[in-house]
């Protein structure tokens, strides 16, 4: 890596925390700094996976006081997910580059579509009701949402809160609570998965994880200070850049 190379992966790193503590969005600006220094798109996309896990970590802490309700019954969920991601990453490792390239556009335009509809996905509230996690619909919808994390995870938490919302009970900081420990589950079985397979760029990956961890902690920050919606915002745009790029590179 270059003296540039290290210095965009940081700042990347740091952008990235930062969005994902404000608004979300964070593989966006991490999956695009890896493939702009030249890292081929799927161990772009797999690193991407590295770097976001700590945020899934201490997110999923920072509701252990929610999630000791109901994490027995949320167990299934978790196996489901499991064996969900486990399909996607697989799924991937299948793919040639030249053909993960030709899907990663459609991806992004889907993915950053989702990520701008995420204020009007969010459930509404629920507080008379306690978080149910059993259903057949639901266990059925995260199945397929933590596919689709396991094989490309941007967009995936406005995704699984989206389903979540519709198919369980509970107010929303149950529900977040729920999709932040079921994202960590996704990512933990997506990322064996890439360790495996040898297509993790840990040089890249080492530089932007402690970006990632000041930008998380800087989110505070900037959230008392910038309006949510200009970084969400910023994140839309991201995506639509690298959507763009894609396809003309073809």
């Amino acid at each position: 890596m270059s003296v540039f190379d290290v210095i965009l992966l940081f700042l990347a790193g740091f952008l990235s925390g930062a969005a994902n503590a404000v608004a979300g969005g964070g593989t966006f600006i991490t999956f695009g700094a890896m493939t702009l220094v030249g890292l081929p798109p799927i161990v772009a996309n797999a690193t991407s996976s590295v770097t976001q896990f700590p945020g899934y970590v201490t997110s999923t802490l920072a509701y252990a006081a929610d999630i000791r309700h109901f994490w027995r019954q949320a167990l299934l969920l978790c196996l489901i997910s499991a064996f969900g991601a486990l399909a996607g990453a697989l799924i991937l490792l299948a793919l040639d580059n030249p053909s993960f390239r030709a899907m990663v556009p459609w991806l992004l335009l889907a993915a950053t579509a989702l990520f701008a509809a995420g204020p009007w996905l969010k459930p509404s509230p629920k507080p008379d009701h306690e978080a149910s996690v059993g259903s057949l619909v639901g266990s059925l919808a995260q199945f397929l949402t933590s596919i689709y994390g396991g094989f490309f995870g941007a967009g995936m938490g406005v995704m699984m809160l989206a389903t979540l919302g519709l198919t369980q009970s509970g107010d929303y900081h149950k529900l977040n609570a729920l999709k932040n420990m079921l994202a960590m589950v996704i990512a933990a079985i997506a990322i064996l998965v890439f360790v495996s397979g040898g297509v993790i760029a840990w040089p890249q990956a080492i530089v932007m994880i402690p970006g990632g961890a000041l930008g998380g902690y800087a989110g505070v920050w900037i959230a008392k200070r910038v309006p949510q919606n200009v970084v969400r915002g910023f994140v839309v745009a991201v995506g639509l850049f690298l959507a763009f790029y894609y396809f003309a590179k073809g």
